[in-house]
């Protein structure tokens, strides 16, 4: 016990609520390669001592759970989809319940252990992978689906249930998740609420915010919060489910979700289309809304570079309008009950829209491949964007009239270093502005940041619209928002975790803590 002692002491100069500041590689490719000679010795010596201790030392409901010591799933856990951000972590737990999840919370915390609550591990941002040798908590084998209202539509499920999976369940009986990612296949549910996941479905049906309906989550010291209600309306106190969506995992663990799925509509209609100009697609996009009106399901937008980049590195697709080149595209989906209504409704849009030359050139998917077809190359530019080499992603939330300036003023800051690629959720005013570079290199980070969070401050967007803040923008927190309210919230973050042990470094600036 005194050699575990001894280890926790040193985990106790890395993970605490003191202010510090963490130097990076270019985009912040290795967080603890990036220290001192003395940390990284201090940092090995450590993960020695953690990999022969820990295990051993866990309470009896922490070594009944399944733990992960085999190097290459460890390495996994330990890095990002993207490659940029790479943890030390020795240890991965699966807890099958929410008892396991208590207990091992209760231990780590009481020995002020750092935890880091993991999902589907599909985010970019760093908020799902450790800083240095936190314990890793993967929410993987609580993949119970609960129960389902098929009266109401409300679905109850573990956090670790796998978003397709959920609607593919949902869809054989009658509904569909209010959701829709590229990352459906791997994301886990409760990395959506963590992370308040916005998605493709978001104009139609609106933030998790409406659409989350009760939690149960675990706080840092192992009280188990049961808010698992499915009731429409509940006014009874502080609505407190609304503090856990879109913490990243900083206020507690979440383990089980209620949320209002909807009925799964008989039609679907999904049109592509070619605009000559920016100014054109916000247009399509007023008289979308005005003229589909209740069917509007989807307004996503992409420029030129986009398609080429994804028709370019993957295999399989092909341009719907391959006779001419234009500078936008716009994908239109329609979703109602009745589908002759719903096709005639979208051909008349979008003959109208040819007539008023807002659209060039368009096609509307004939069939089921033909339109899978074309949401795969719209789900296929973040795939294709890590394929040239480095990527650096922001996401915006902006004007939607000011949406696509900063996607032409950073390709004339960066000029013939980097390709500029903007595409992204236009009837959200979400913008995904993607950076691709042939390697990560100091030079052009200092040519994009902080500029990027400068300008989007300037126009009273957001740094993070759908993506959460994580590691990578921590810091940037104060473009966004005022210092008081980073202040509540450092506030909050002390109450509900005073020794800072989960997901330390996300979210929220040190200096604050």
């Amino acid at each position: 016990m005194e050699r575990y002692r001894r280890a926790s002491q040193i985990l106790l100069r890395y993970v605490s609520c003191e202010t510090r500041s963490l130097s990076k590689r270019p985009c912040g490719s290795s967080i603890a390669g990036s220290q001192s000679r003395i940390q990284e010795q201090f940092i090995r010596e450590y993960n020695t001592k953690l990999r022969n201790v820990l295990p051993h030392s866990m309470p009896r409901v922490c070594t009944r759970t399944v733990q992960v010591q085999d190097e290459d799933r460890l390495s996994a856990a330990n890095t990002d989809w993207m490659r940029k951000y790479k943890g030390s972590s020795q240890l991965l737990l699966l807890p099958k319940t929410t008892e396991e999840v208590s207990k091992i919370l209760f231990y780590c915390n009481s020995r002020r252990l750092a935890v880091v609550p993991q999902g589907g591990n599909t985010g970019l941002v760093g908020g799902s992978v450790p800083v240095f040798d936190e314990v890793l908590i993967n929410m993987a084998s609580m993949d119970k689906i609960i129960s389902l209202d098929k009266v109401n539509g409300i679905l109850t499920c573990e956090a670790g249930c796998i978003l397709e999976n959920l609607n593919n369940y949902l869809t054989s009986e009658g509904f569909i998740m209010p959701l829709d990612l590229g990352a459906k296949g791997s994301c886990q549910i409760g990395g959506n609420v963590s992370t308040n996941a916005g998605g493709l479905r978001f104009i139609r049906y609106g933030s998790l915010h409406g659409n989350i309906l009760g939690l149960e989550v675990v706080l840092a010291n192992g009280t188990v919060l049961d808010m698992l209600g499915t009731l429409r309306k509940d006014n009874t106190g502080y609505d407190l489910k609304h503090l856990f969506i879109g913490s990243e995992g900083s206020l507690g663990i979440v383990t089980k979700v209620s949320i209002l799925t909807p009925a799964k509509l008989l039609s679907t209609n999904l049109a592509f289309l070619a605009c000559n100009d920016y100014l054109s697609c916000q247009k399509l996009l007023f008289e979308a809304k005005r003229e589909l009106g209740e069917v509007l399901s989807a307004f996503e937008f992409m420029d030129s570079h986009a398609i080429d980049l994804v028709l370019g590195h993957l295999e399989g697709l092909r341009n719907p309008l391959p006779t001419s080149s234009y500078k936008f595209y716009v994908l239109i989906e329609t979703t109602g009950s009745d589908e002759s209504y719903d096709k005639a409704k979208l051909e008349a849009f979008l003959l109208h829209s040819m007539e008023c030359a807002l659209v060039s050139d368009g096609v509307i998917a004939q069939d089921i491949s033909q339109a899978s077809t074309f949401w795969r190359i719209r789900e296929g530019i973040s795939e294709a964007s890590v394929k040239l080499g480095a990527v650096y992603k922001y996401d915006l939330s902006l004007p939607v009239e000011k949406l696509y300036d900063i996607v032409e003023e950073m390709s004339q800051r960066l000029g013939d270093v980097a390709k500029v690629v903007g595409y992204g959720h236009l009837g959200d005013g979400n913008l995904h502005l993607n950076i691709l570079t042939a390697e990560y290199s100091d030079d052009i980070l200092a040519k994009i940041e902080p500029f990027v969070y400068e300008w989007t401050s300037m126009h009273r967007g957001s740094i993070s619209a759908e993506h959460g803040l994580g590691l990578m923008k921590a810091d940037k927190i104060h473009y966004s928002k005022s210092s008081e309210t980073v202040q509540l919230m450092a506030s909050i973050k002390k109450l509900l975790d005073p020794n800072c042990i989960l997901n330390p470094y996300k979210v929220l600036p040190q200096s604050v803590l």
